[in-house]
């Protein structure tokens, strides 16, 4: 436990410790399906994309430890049992039933956006009161912001394609 970062932060404690902790809950969700989504994808552009898939739940995984180390530091306790991930986090985990590529990318476009929202509250939430919190959040936000991005651009692409395809193959 951070003595001084508990005194730096001018934040209520267990509000911070709490939202921190939703936030490590959808890093791990979104870990895990990024990760699932990379074993169980087919269609166009597989191999890219499960590769992009992999890249971002190594990221996702790296925002857990951040967040974690952060917790820990204002005397919290990152969320101890998964089941409890479910329950806390508001960008949820989206179960991949169809495991086509563009469908997956829309399912996790979706997830970065919640991502985004999250990160932009707790940077609003902390500025001027947490700084170490807030420049934490303000990383994270902009993998987010990447990894949205990303989506669009890959997403973009299949559907031009697409509409190329149709319209020389008719």
């Amino acid at each position: 436990m951070g003595i001084a970062a508990q005194k730096m932060c001018k934040l209520n404690h267990d509000e911070i410790i709490t939202v921190l902790n939703q936030a490590y809950a959808e890093e791990w969700l979104a870990y895990y399906q990024y990760w699932i989504g990379s074993q169980i994808i087919f269609g166009p552009m597989r191999v890219t994309i499960q590769e992009e898939f992999e890249k971002h739940a190594k990221e996702e995984l790296e925002h857990a430890k951040k967040i974690a180390e952060r917790i820990i530091q204002l005397g919290g306790t990152p969320l101890l049992a998964p089941a409890e991930w479910m329950q806390q986090a508001r960008c949820g985990y989206e179960i991949p039933n169809n495991a086509l590529s563009i469908e997956l990318l829309k399912q996790n476009l979706d997830s970065e956006r919640c991502a985004i929202a999250r990160y932009q509250q707790i940077c609003e939430m902390c500025w001027g009161k947490d700084y170490e919190t807030f420049e934490i959040s303000r990383q994270i936000l902009h993998d987010e912001l990447d990894h949205e991005q990303d989506w669009e651009d890959f997403i973009k692409d299949l559907e031009e394609g697409a509409i190329f395809f149709q319209k020389f193959h008719h």
